[in-house]
């Protein structure tokens, strides 16, 4: 519970802090900077635990595919939470587990059962739900969250294919490494990277560190309960982000998006109690 309890505060502080700096710095600007911090951190605690062994160029070109996946959904995932409720956000990046049960099968081989094809199906439902599909609902906001959750299940699956032969740390290191060249090539093609001001500086920063934080309490977090136990509390993250949203910036509680999100979880939780009881 204290685990993911900062991994909810950590993750709804980087969408804050995204929104704060959004006015003076693009996504790719974000990434890059929030890079620059992970680097340093990743780098300090390789050093103080000594683990630099374990850095190494193996599967190289899995660690970029991965971290390309990452980047593009990372980004989408900034610039949707500047567009759209931050309800809406969180509702459709929770369906991320249910497209690694789509990509699972092509990616690692792993057999698609009747209850994972059930289980993405519920969570698609829920999609719509919170979507609503239409020429009047639809907009670029929900594509770019929609998209950053598939980013982000795809990063999943290649992290599952990477730790079967390099370390934790090895892939933290080139997550922070790449994504930081990744955001320099695409802040800095037009010549022109902008600098976070002295009151965009502290935000940056919790970005960067709120981002490695999250990550760190949800594995700690996974490895402590099991998953049955872990997920629903991840699932706090919704309510709690419909109610900053309207406290901070007057977005209206949509029903919708909470009963979609209600189904996505459901879902979810079907695979999750399912696999674990087999």
């Amino acid at each position: 519970m204290i685990w993911m309890s900062g991994a909810v505060v950590s993750f709804i502080s980087m969408a804050i802090a995204g929104r704060a700096v959004s006015f003076e710095l693009d996504t790719f600007e974000i990434m890059m900077w929030r890079s620059f911090i992970g680097v340093a951190i990743v780098c300090a605690v390789l050093s103080a635990r000594n683990r630099w062994h374990e850095v190494s160029t193996r599967h190289m070109g899995l660690q970029v595919v991965r971290n390309l996946a990452h980047f593009t959904g990372q980004n989408l995932w900034f610039y949707a939470i500047t567009v759209i409720p931050l309800a809406q956000v969180f509702a459709l990046e929770f369906t991320s587990p249910l497209w690694v049960l789509v990509l699972s099968p092509l990616v690692l081989g792993e057999k698609l059962t009747p209850t994972r094809g059930l289980a993405a199906l519920i969570g698609f439902a829920g999609i719509l739900i919170v979507t609503r599909p239409s020429p009047a609902t639809l907009n670029l906001g929900l594509l770019c969250a929609a998209g950053a959750a598939v980013g982000f299940a795809l990063t999943g699956v290649l992290t599952r294919r990477l730790t079967r032969t390099v370390s934790v740390f090895c892939i933290l290191f080139w997550l922070t490494v790449l994504q930081a060249i990744f955001g320099l090539i695409c802040a800095g093609y037009d010549g022109d990277i902008a600098l976070p001001s002295l009151a965009s500086l502290p935000w940056v920063v919790l970005i960067g560190c709120a981002g490695l934080l999250a990550h760190l309490c949800l594995t700690t977090a996974l490895s402590l309960a099991p998953a049955t136990v872990v997920m629903p509390i991840d699932f706090a993250r919704l309510p709690l982000a419909a109610i900053i949203g309207a406290m901070l910036y007057a977005e209206p509680l949509d029903p919708y998006v909470l009963l979609g999100a209600a189904v996505i979880f459901g879902g979810n939780y079907l695979n999750i109690w399912k696999e674990t009881r087999a």
